[in-house]
């Protein structure tokens, strides 16, 4: 990265015009330490840059600290927190830049508009909670957590500024006859045994700030720091004005102990059921600012020096940092069902659009809404023949002009409910097929006349293959039906399997992967069948607990290889005619990732929404991502070095895995904004240039792939 250019001395060098290789644009905040600014990337992406004032740069411990800074920021998942997404501490003048979403501090929403409803408070204690769980989770203490390092957002609130943050297991100490953090924010053992500071610490912060968010003041007032410290360590804290049903989880976060304080989860458990009529907080968007245009002072991290007088020391009443972080997902919303598409011809593939030569045609985006009744749920959809074909709750099956957004005909849910949403695949038959709790069901994709369906005795996952359609229960036997008549084609069991699993499908070898573990766990048998007949086409038995995730380069199969069953741990190449494998561990464990290959490259989302690509070619991890999403889609490849995801926001994230930095984002679709659950996200669709997201408004859009930055 190149370093921080600067014009020499004086205002020059004070104000640089850019960053490595994105351009400042205009000043978002100035604190004690540095300067905000709003910058962008070659690509267009609006970011927020953090660069050091010039002074301290020049000082090792200062870098040192920054440096500290900015190993926390990219520690945590990003999910509640500002998504790093470069930065340089060994520039000339050191920064950092994160993704720019506008929304206001707590600190200037309680200054503004005064204390919290008693539902918003409520949403606020659950998601600062979660915040400093998966913060905690990452090993790092925030130690700063105040009003004005809170965020507002849509979709939750979000804590900023790792600047006095500390990594459990950093070697960096606090200085001797220095107190890090803001007074009245502070806990008793930060200002006793600064050294022993650890997560609990966060957590007395969190009681104080709901308190300032409740009644507008801190549960220890004073004009005085020393003062504040005296009623932090010694006073009871003044809770007049909390609600009666949060005071007493606030007092206990307020505890003078810290093995008395709750954890951030058993904050979580003691806010449940969760309240559902409390609205998303929705700031109003904001322009982002011109070069002259007059902006609140960010306050700098704070270190209180003990020796310094109070009129120096004392932190003064500033408006809050307006550092802007990227959209997080704290909503988990209601969504729609498995539909399995069987395209009208042998081989269609989902993701081709019917001509080729449409991939190069300017396009007009669309948005329509499906969704009848009101509600929340994100259709799951699938393309084929220039059509979509989407099913979910409210919303029933329906086909829509993939290039238009016209619904050509929607036919209504019937009683039995969808399964959770899955990536749709295309087959022949002309049919399209939507799974649900009593077995699939049927549509002819001309115009959507009911078909034929099938009646389990046990829940099946079914899985598209050619001309057939493969179905596994929880039975030793795989069963097979026609794509056209839904009659059944085969049933058997498979040598050398117990109860097997269905992998993926491989269009260019017309196989379908089979898979389960040992009854140790230490290895796992896979094979592959051919989907007309059953028949096994070849079969071995790889070390681990694999899960296959797709074919590579050369038509290898990329498994997964599981750690308890959670955790993934390791990736691994099985070469399928000699069943030799090749393995690769990852620098650590990732929580359930979501898979997708291409060619060489795999890449692995978590549902906090950390993507990571590895190579398997040159046995190394390429790049590392926090998209700043929880609950996120499994993600898609496209065209041109992109790759898409959706959040349960409804929000559509294009990631240019050239470079693993994000290209663009979509605005939230939210509906109503009521908080709801939905146990997976459905995946978007790319086609060429044209990608098609769903939403949980109930509504289908599709955007132009070319130029995400526009979005």
């Amino acid at each position: 990265m190149p370093p921080l250019r600067s014009t020499g001395a004086g205002r020059g060098a004070e104000e640089p015009d850019h960053a490595g290789e994105y351009r400042l644009q205009a000043c978002l905040g100035s604190g004690g330490m540095g300067v905000v600014h709003l910058a962008t990337s070659p690509s267009g992406l609006r970011l927020a840059v953090k660069v050091v004032h010039a002074q301290y740069a020049e000082d090792p411990e200062f870098r040192a600290r920054f440096r500290q800074e900015v190993a926390a920021a990219r520690r945590v998942s990003g999910a509640f927190t500002a998504p790093v997404v470069d930065a340089d501490p060994d520039a000339v003048r050191p920064w950092m830049a994160t993704l720019y979403v506008p929304g206001p501090t707590l600190a200037d929403q309680v200054k503004r508009s005064g204390a919290l409803s008693r539902a918003e408070l409520r949403r606020l204690t659950a998601g600062l909670a979660e915040a400093l769980r998966d913060i905690h989770r990452a090993g790092v203490v925030h130690r700063d957590l105040k009003p004005s390092n809170v965020l507002l957002t849509d979709s939750g609130p979000k804590v900023i500024d790792f600047g006095i943050s500390r990594p459990v297991d950093s070697d960096l100490r606090t200085e001797t006859g220095k107190l890090i953090g803001s007074p009245p924010f502070m806990a008793p053992e930060q200002f006793q045994r600064p050294r022993e500071v650890g997560p609990a610490a966060d957590v007395f912060a969190l009681g104080s700030v709901l308190v300032h968010a409740a009644t507008g003041h801190g549960p220890f007032d004073s004009d005085s720091p020393y003062i504040v410290a005296y009623q932090v360590v010694h006073d009871e804290p003044d809770l007049t004005g909390v609600p009666d049903e949060l005071a007493p989880l606030v007092a206990r976060c307020l505890a003078k102990e810290p093995a008395e304080r709750p954890t951030p989860a058993e904050i979580m458990a003691a806010l449940l059921p969760p309240s559902y009529e409390a609205n998303a907080f929705i700031p109003a968007q904001r322009r982002a600012p011109g070069p002259t245009a007059a902006l609140s002072p960010a306050v700098p991290s704070g270190a209180w020096d003990a020796d310094t007088p109070v009129r120096a020391a004392a932190p003064r009443k500033r408006r809050g940092r307006r550092l802007p972080i990227a959209l997080g997902v704290v909503l988990a919303l209601a969504a729609g069902g498995t539909v399995a598409l069987l395209g009208a011809r042998d081989g269609t593939r989902p993701d081709a659009p019917a001509h080729p030569a449409e991939a190069a045609k300017s396009f007009t985006g669309w948005q329509t809404p499906l969704l009848k009744g009101g509600g929340t749920a994100a259709p799951a959809c699938a393309l084929a023949e220039g059509a979509l074909y989407c099913s979910g709750p409210g919303v029933g099956v329906a086909r829509l002009d993939a290039a238009t957004g016209r619904v050509v005909w929607s036919r209504p849910a019937e009683s039995a409910a969808p399964t959770a949403p899955e990536t749709p695949m295309a087959l022949s038959g002309g049919t399209v097929a939507v799974a649900t709790t009593d077995g699939l069901r049927s549509h002819a994709a001309g115009d959507g006349t009911p078909g034929w369906r099938t009646r389990p005795s046990v829940p099946e996952t079914a899985r598209p293959a050619g001309p057939v359609v493969v179905l596994s229960g929880n039975t030793r036997q795989l069963r097979a039906v026609d794509s056209r008549t839904g009659t059944q084609v085969w049933r058997h069991a498979l040598p050398g399997h117990g109860v097997p699993q269905l992998g993926p499908y491989d269009p260019a070898t017309g196989l379908l992967t089979v898979f389960e573990s040992t009854a140790d766990g230490t290895h796992t048998v896979v094979s592959a069948i051919r989907p007309a007949t059953g028949e096994v086409a070849w079969s071995h038995r790889p070390k681990g607990d694999l899960t296959p995730v797709g074919y590579g380069t050369g038509g290898a199969l990329v498994l997964s290889d599981a750690y308890r069953g959670t955790k993934t741990e390791a990736l691994v190449r099985l070469d399928p005619a000699s069943g030799e494998t090749r393995r690769f561990a990852l620098p650590y464990r990732l929580d359930n990732p979501s898979v997708t290959v291409g060619g060489s490259t795999v890449y692995l989302l978590t549902g906090f929404g950390r993507l990571t690509a590895v190579d398997l070619d040159e046995q190394r991890v390429r790049w590392e991502l926090e998209t700043g999403s929880g609950n996120v889609s499994a993600p898609v490849a496209g065209d041109g070095d992109r790759l898409y995801v959706s959040a349960s926001d409804g929000r559509l994230l294009a990631v240019d895995t050239a470079r693993g930095v994000l290209a663009g984002q979509t605005r939230p679709r939210l509906g109503d904004g009521r908080l709801g659950y939905v146990p997976s996200v459905p995946a978007p669709v790319a086609a060429g240039n044209r990608i098609y997201g769903t939403a949980p408004d109930g509504s289908v859009f599709a955007v132009d792939g070319r130029d995400p930055g526009s979005w």
